[in-house]
């Protein structure tokens, strides 16, 4: 790896703060949407906002050099829009301890909490929350451009967007696909907006977007397999990465939705923005790909898995695609993922040779249940996962493509949305049974360790020829 290879891990604000009303902070749409139906939620969570200190000070002790998290939207910006400097505050305590450390920070500014008093307005369906987002986006490169260098607009849009809108499983808890569509387009053109005042105000530094990156395969090679994997793709990346990277959405995807779908929410002026506010690099968060094979028969429908505790996926889009969750030679997670970094391999020299950007791996990591109250957590299977995947990132890197960086999910265990903090990623435990909420480094903390020490080279290498 080269010496400015970023070998880090990351968190998201609602996921490890806590301090969920501290300090002049509004409420979040989760705050509410948790509270108001009796959910685990993440008041305290792991507490990063008391601990912040500690947290980067065992990302160092490991050799990270880098950290990725995010800023929490409502604690920036009152409701009266006006700032709320003492979030600022927070913030900037917290990326000079980075510096302290020579940890350098990876910034996203939204990472799925929106403000509550902008959800009461519609959320991403109203195209203001879009204008909201750009003078937010303004305020933290105002405020924060002095230590950031690396800056990410949105995390994830697709896995909100749908899970919000379309799945109806995370806030606001809808299952409308016009909503979804409509959401999903506001979406990308608050993040051409925030593209725009990144550059109009000549900040150091790039700035790029999160894609939930799920590359798609087919289980043959048939004509209707490959019809079924184009819709597919363009459901499950396309829509994002295009009009991020390349400035348009993929126009048989728009020409398909206008079929059964009010697309009068599309402005040439919108369009012509995104068209000429592209991103410098794309941020990648892998977990596993998208198996699928042509329509079958059903009407559309999704199922999650967000107990981990038995049952089924289930993606079914009529008309265009069903995605597989049952390969029979396929290992699969408690929470129904595909354990697959051949798929990492194989997306990545995909998506380099259709962009040509920089390229970031900003989540990878396997969620599962741990007993913490031993004194080190032996998570020999994290270690594997993550061997694998870094394999996969360094294969495709011997292949030409511009990787960057790494950011292993999760930093410390956290609340991990609805699955609560049962589900737990971290490379470093929390008890959070615990007043204290104990931080313990775990066995793939000191292996990630001895990897970044070795700058890669301890990585047990495989060829898989994808």
């Amino acid at each position: 790896m080269k010496e400015d290879f970023l070998w880090g891990s990351a968190t998201a604000s609602y996921q490890c703060e806590g301090a969920w009303d501290e300090d002049e902070k509004e409420e979040s749409m989760w705050d509410v949407y948790l509270h108001e139906n009796h959910l685990e939620n993440g008041d305290v969570a792991s507490d990063h906002y008391h601990h912040y200190k500690e947290d980067i000070r065992m990302m160092a002790e490991s050799s990270q050099n880098a950290y990725r998290f995010s800023l929490s939207w409502p604690r920036i910006m009152r409701r009266d829009g006006s700032i709320n400097e003492k979030g600022i505050s927070f913030y900037r305590e917290l990326l000079k301890t980075c510096h302290e450390y020579h940890i350098t920070p990876f910034v996203t500014l939204y990472h799925w909490d929106l403000p509550q008093y902008l959800e009461e307005k519609g959320g991403w369906l109203n195209v203001e929350t879009a204008d909201a987002f750009e003078k937010y986006a303004k305020v933290c490169f105002d405020a924060f451009h002095d230590l950031v260098d690396h800056w990410v607009s949105f995390n994830e849009p697709k896995y909100f967007a749908a899970s919000g809108y379309l799945i109806g499983n995370y806030p606001p808890g809808h299952n409308d696909v016009q909503e979804f569509i409509t959401a999903a387009y506001h979406v990308m053109y608050a993040n051409a907006l925030c593209v725009r005042v990144f550059r109009e105000g000549n900040y150091e530094g790039q700035i790029g977007i999160v894609h939930s990156f799920s590359p798609v395969n087919g289980v043959d090679d048939s004509e209707e397999t490959k019809i079924a994997m184009r819709y597919a793709d363009n459901y499950a990346n396309n829509w994002i990465l295009d009009p991020a990277a390349r400035g348009e959405f993929p126009s048989d995807l728009i020409e398909e939705l206008g079929k059964k779908y009010d697309l009068s929410f599309i402005k040439e002026d919108h369009l012509k923005i995104i068209k000429e506010n592209t991103v410098d690099f794309l941020g990648l968060n892998y977990y596993s790909h998208t198996l699928v094979k042509p329509y079958t028969s059903g009407e559309t429908s999704f199922v999650v898995n967000n107990t981990g505790k038995g049952g089924s996926n289930s993606v079914i889009i009529k008309g265009w695609f069903e995605q597989i969750f049952d390969n029979p030679d396929a290992i699969y997670t408690e929470w129904g993922t595909q354990i697959y970094p051949q798929g990492l391999q194989k997306g990545l020299k995909e998506v380099y040779a259709k962009y040509h950007l920089p390229i970031y791996i900003t989540e990878n990591g396997i969620g599962v249940r741990e007993d913490v109250s031993v004194d080190r957590v032996e998570d020999d299977y994290r270690i594997s996962f993550m061997n694998d995947h870094l394999n996969a990132i360094m294969n495709a890197m011997d292949e030409g493509v511009d990787v960057r960086g790494y950011f292993a999910w999760s930093t410390f265990d956290l609340y991990s949305w609805k699955n609560g903090v049962e589900k737990r990623y971290g490379l470093v435990a929390i008890d959070f049974e615990d007043k204290d909420l104990k931080r313990k480094k775990k066995k793939s903390y000191d292996w990630y360790k001895d990897i970044i020490d070795s700058k890669g080279e301890k990585i047990i290498r495989k060829k898989w020829g994808v």
